[in-house]
Order: structure tokens, then C-alpha cells, then sequence
């Protein structure tokens, strides 16, 4: 992961003020940013560029935000913050879903923007030096790599998001011990309240669908009535 003073974060709004705005706010706050105007004009920046972060604006015209996240996800690890005129809870889950870090309506303080970018970095896992013997948690055929934060299977590296390696630290840092889900809430940065712990429902889903032969089934990230989620490994 990137020091905050050399992060790179990509804008991606169709507004050009805004645009303009949350360039030189965050630039001013330490971050290295550039701007795209649309999907295709971020697309062509990601060919050529690697960012640490990317802001997107869902409400654009042609290819949408979230059509451009389902995108990304498939080969894109990088953590993408969703900005949207929508304040429906559904449509907050539906930006989650299509593989969103997290997500934040419109109007908002770009103070508020900072805050949230911040606490997205401060999850992605950091690299950490080699070992001469890693330790592991094996998940049936997954085997996830504690000291490099790594999920794999067989020789295959699984892509996570950043709020999915958080979660995985989280969990495999206390095996065999339920974590509630205001637990996660608070361990992922996110602010209290039922529609948070809706979208930490979510991202469990997601990661599930990595981990598990049958995610409606799960055997290794299991659901513990009562007391929220455990990892279970062999």
C-alpha cells in the first residue's frame, strides 16, 4: 500500500467542477490525483497507470458507475469508493454487490471524502518481508497466506478487494472465535448504525463466494446465530 503522501486516487466524474473540486481538495491534502470525465477516459488512464484508489461517481452518462465497478472487479483489485445522488439503503447494497470498497450520497463535505479514502488505505494490507516459513490457514482447496495477507488456490492467487483482505485479517486473527457484526463494523472503519452492518452482510457474501464450494452452505466463514461470523479453518 501506498504512504498517504504518495497515494494516487482517480476521479472519475462526468461534473467537471466536481471534478475540479475534489482534485485540488485532495491534492492539497497530500494525495496525487488524476481525473477522468467518463468510463471510456478512465479506462484508457487505467490501461497506462496503476492508482491506489478510485473515486467514481455512479450517475454518468453512456456506461454507468456501477456497470464500470462490475467491470474493474474482474481483473481490478484496486479499492473503488462509490459516490452517488442515491440515499436509498438498496441502492448504497446494489454499489456493494457490484464490488465497491464502500460508497457515499451525494452532497457531501469533502472532509467527509477524505475521511473515508483514509480509512479505505488504512485496510489495504501492507507487504509485509518474507518468511522463511509463512504461516497459513488452510480452507479445504484455499489456502490463505497470513504474512503476506494472500488468498489462494492451488497455484492460483484469488483477488481480493481491500475490504475483503480486511476482513480475512480480521477473521484469521482469532480462528474458531465468533466476531460480532458491530465488531466489523467498527474493525473496518465504518460508522455505526444497521445499514452499515447490511453492508458488512454483504461483503461476507462476497468473500464467501471466494472461499467456499457452496457460499450458501459456507463451512469456513460461518454464521453464528447470535454472535455474527467465524472463520472455521481445517
Amino acid at each position: 500500500m501506498a504512504d498517504q503522501n504518495d497515494a494516487h486516487i482517480l476521479i472519475v466524474d462526468d461534473d467537471e467542477r466536481i471534478r475540479g473540486l475534489l482534485q485540488k481538495f485532495l491534492s492539497r491534502n497530500g494525495y496525487w490525483v488524476s481525473a477522468a470525465r467518463d468510463a471510456a477516459h478512465a479506462r484508457r488512464l487505467l490501461a497506462g497507470l496503476e492508482f491506489d484508489l478510485i473515486v467514481l461517481d455512479v450517475m454518468m452518462p453512456g456506461e454507468d458507475g456501477l456497470s464500470l465497478t462490475r467491470s474493474l472487479r474482474e481483473t481490478l483489485e484496486t479499492p473503488i469508493l462509490l459516490l452517488t445522488a442515491k440515499g436509498e439503503a438498496s441502492d448504497r447494497i446494489t454499489g456493494l454487490e457490484a464490488g465497491a470498497d464502500d460508497y457515499l450520497p451525494k452532497p457531501f463535505e469533502p472532509k467527509e471524502l477524505l475521511l473515508r479514502i483514509n480509512a479505505i488505505l488504512r485496510r489495504v494490507p501492507k507487504a509485509e518481508p518474507d518468511r522463511d516459513v509463512p504461516k497459513t490457514l488452510q480452507l479445504g482447496a484455499i489456502r490463505y497466506d497470513l504474512s503476506r495477507g494472500e488468498l489462494w488456490n492451488g497455484s492460483m492467487l484469488i483477488r481480493l478487494t481491500a475490504t475483503e483482505s480486511a476482513l480475512m485479517k480480521i477473521f484469521s486473527a482469532c480462528p474458531h472465535e465468533p466476531v460480532s457484526r458491530n465488531q466489523l463494523v467498527s474493525d473496518l472503519g465504518r460508522d455505526d448504525g444497521q445499514a452499515q452492518e447490511r453492508a458488512v452482510d454483504v461483503q461476507i457474501t462476497r468473500l464467501r463466494r471466494k472461499i467456499e464450494t457452496d457460499p450458501k452452505q459456507p463451512r469456513y466463514l460461518q454464521t453464528v446465530r447470535g454472535s455474527g461470523y467465524m472463520l472455521a479453518p481445517d
